[in-house]
This record gives C-alpha cells, sequence and structure tokens, in this order.
C-alpha cells in the first residue's frame, strides 16, 4: 500500500508556474460532482485543466480551462462516440498537448478507462479516483448499464497495469479494489474532505423541529426508509417536520409515500449550496439512511454527513460503505444497520427529545469533521502524492 504523510506539508510559497494536470471526467461537470470542482481548485502546486468527453449543463468551469470532445451538436455527438471506442480525438489530444500537463488524473473509474489512450499517447502517468458505484456495481448489471460501463469492463485489466496509482475516497472503497484483483502498492485511501470554512453554522439562529434529507432520489440512498421512519416519528411528535432537498428518478414516487404516510413534509428539489447550508443551520438532525442497491451500487462517502457535522448538525446513518469513516457511532452520531426503519426511528427520536445528547454529539461532530476533513488539508496530500509519481518514488 502506498504510505501518506498524515502531517501536513508546510505552507509552499507562490510559484510563477505552476505544473499543469488534467482533471478528466467523462461529463463536464453534472451539478451533482461539485466535489471535483472544489478538490481541482484548491490545487496549489499545480494548475489543474478540465477536460472530459462532453460538456454538459451543471457546474459552472472556467471556460479557459475546459476542453472536450462534444460541446453539445450533432458532429460533437458522433466525436464523442468515436473518442470512447476508439480513443481517436485529434483535436483533443492537441489542445491537451499544447498544455504540456505532468499527469492525468481521471475522476471515477469509468473515466480513467476512457482516459487511457489519451494518457497512453501523450505519456503521462495515469492516476484514477474510484468514487463509489464505479468500484461497487456488479459485473452483471454495470456490462449493460451504458456504453462507459461496458468499455470500463473490456479495459479493466489494462487499467489495471497500467495506472500509476489508484486513489479511494474512502477504506472501503479500497477494499472493494482489492476484492476486484486491483494491485494493493497501487492503491490509496484519501478523504476527500470539505472546505470547513463554508461550514460555520450561526448559532444565534435557533434550532426547529426539522429532520433533513439532501441527496439525490435514487435506490442507494434510501429515502424510503427515511419516510418510513419519519412517520413512526411524526406519530410521537406530530410537530417534526421532514424536509428533503434533491432530485432524481424515484421523486414521484416517493413524493407518493409521503402523501400517504405523513403529516407534515416539503420536497424542495435541487437547490443551491446556500439554501442547503441554510437548511443544515435550522434542522435538529439529518437523516442519511444509505443502502446497497440491487446492482450492488453503494456511497464512497457521502459529502453531505461531513458537511452536516461542519454545521453542528448530528447526523443519522447507516453502517453503509464509508459512513462509518466519518460518523462514529453514539459519539458523533448514530448507525442503523441498512434498511432498518426501527432503529432509524429510535435513534432520531433520542436526538430529536435530547437536548443535552445533541448538543454532545453536535460539538464532537464538528471537531472531528474540521480535524480528519477539512479538504485544504487533505488536498496537500494529494498534491504530495502527484510529486511523488513526478519524482518516481511511485512507480
Amino acid at each position: 500500500m502506498v504510505m501518506v504523510d498524515s502531517q501536513p506539508p508546510p505552507a509552499n510559497e507562490p510559484s510563477a508556474f505552476k505544473p499543469t494536470v488534467v482533471l478528466f471526467s467523462s461529463l463536464l461537470l453534472p451539478p451533482s460532482q461539485t466535489f471535483i470542482k472544489a478538490q481541482g481548485e484548491e490545487l496549489r502546486r499545480f494548475k489543474p485543466y478540465y477536460v472530459g468527453s462532453r460538456l454538459v449543463k451543471g457546474l459552472d468551469l472556467p471556460s479557459d480551462r475546459t476542453l472536450v470532445v462534444n460541446q453539445g451538436n450533432q458532429l460533437g455527438t458522433l466525436a464523442e462516440a468515436i473518442f470512447k471506442l476508439t480513443g481517436f480525438s485529434p483535436r483533443l489530444y492537441q489542445q491537451v498537448r499544447r498544455l504540456k500537463p505532468v499527469l492525468l488524473h481521471a475522476q471515477f473509474g469509468l473515466s480513467g478507462a476512457l482516459a487511457l489512450p489519451l494518457a497512453r499517447s501523450l505519456k503521462l502517468p495515469l492516476i484514477v479516483h474510484f468514487r463509489g458505484a464505479d468500484a461497487t456495481l456488479k459485473d452483471e448489471y454495470a456490462r449493460y448499464a451504458s456504453l462507459n460501463h461496458w468499455l470500463y469492463l473490456q479495459r479493466r485489466e489494462t487499467l489495471k497495469r497500467e495506472t500509476r496509482l489508484f486513489i479511494t475516497v474512502s477504506h472501503f472503497i479500497r477494499e472493494k479494489l482489492l476484492e476486484q484483483g486491483f494491485p494493493p502498492d497501487k492503491i490509496v485511501a484519501i478523504y476527500s474532505g470539505i472546505n470547513v470554512a463554508d461550514f460555520s453554522p450561526d448559532p444565534d439562529l435557533p434550532r426547529e423541529p426539522v429532520v433533513l434529507f439532501v441527496g439525490r432520489l435514487t435506490e442507494k440512498k434510501g429515502c424510503k426508509y427515511l419516510i418510513q421512519a419519519m412517520a413512526q416519528v411524526q406519530a410521537k411528535m406530530p410537530e417534526v417536520e421532514l424536509v428533503i432537498i434533491g432530485d432524481g428518478p424515484l421523486r414521484s414516487s416517493l413524493e407518493s409515500l409521503a402523501a400517504q404516510h405523513l403529516r407534515r413534509y416539503q420536497f424542495l428539489g435541487v437547490q443551491p449550496a446556500s439554501i442547503v447550508r441554510h437548511w443544515m443551520n435550522r434542522a435538529r438532525l439529518l437523516v442519511a439512511p444509505s443502502v446497497t442497491s440491487i446492482q450492488g451500487d453503494s456511497e464512497g462517502l457521502p459529502n453531505v454527513v461531513l458537511e452536516a457535522q461542519a454545521m453542528a448538525l448530528p447526523v443519522v446513518s447507516t453502517i453503509h460503505a464509508g459512513i462509518p469513516e466519518a460518523v462514529t457511532h453514539g459519539e458523533t452520531g448514530f448507525l442503523a444497520p441498512e434498511h432498518n426503519v426501527d432503529q432509524l426511528t429510535e435513534y432520531s427520536l433520542r436526538l430529536l427529545r435530547d437536548w443535552d445528547l445533541w448538543q454532545r454529539l453536535s460539538a464532537k461532530g464538528q471537531a472531528q469533521v474540521r480535524s480528519q476533513f477539512d479538504r485544504s488539508r487533505q488536498t496537500r496530500i494529494l498534491e504530495d502524492l502527484y510529486q511523488k509519481i513526478l519524482h518516481k518514488e511511485i512507480e
């Protein structure tokens, strides 16, 4: 296993020249992937360029540092398909070559497979970052999920051989790669972290009897189990309201379920970060009832549990994926087994009723996130790995 110094490196002096690193992701950049842009813009010793197969509606990226094969027209769609299947995209290769990048850092395993021909052609060290479903989705489902999934399975063995380093967002994801035969000496777990300065609670804003959920409305987020638990909570505390922020394919069915069982609830859809922080400052707890989907899709380590704790908001979640690495049961929050509605109910009621317990978990959760999951510190660790690869300390 690659060893990473746990001590923060010394501050670096500003430099007029920063070597370029290519951050490659197939889609640039969906709204849910704020962590890619956030970590890219946090780099201090390297200049990030965002490169991908297709530009999508979502997060704004610096236009002078964004390169894609497909900008949204019909010819672009054809060029994207050719690039994915063959690696052929002369214009993109020429644009990237002019940047004189020193390494290519692919976001997600699937993007690593797409970037493999580019890295090989330009003779760039390749880093592949695994974040969740890319390491957990069962092959029998992944094979038919999309062209990207199919290509990943076709190129996975080559990826194992030619990638210089695999990064995982949790130790749980690292174990998943080991189970699939990835070389252990090439894998390192690094928490992505959050900008803790952005998540500071306002102590003057009173907490309300609100249970908050933030996330995509998909199977693995487990929102239906939260609605079932909230029905039990509201039977004993009818003043409690469930607020759901996020959207996804299950929204309609979840709204129907809530209408049948809940007294007080809101579905707010996708909201900007400022509104999410506002609700994190008002709520009494955040519930993240994640589960493993029938296809094997799992979380890596959802940022929302870090953000909530940084906002002094205790978390009730599940014993799932990397979540126990960020939420310490009974000390910074509570963890129930997956699908266990009764325990989600019990832990939620305890935090809603016991103010002393709430304050204790609130303080400990905030302290833990600030000490272990600060994105600035984690990005310095990532940049140290970049330097070790360039100095051939990691082969």
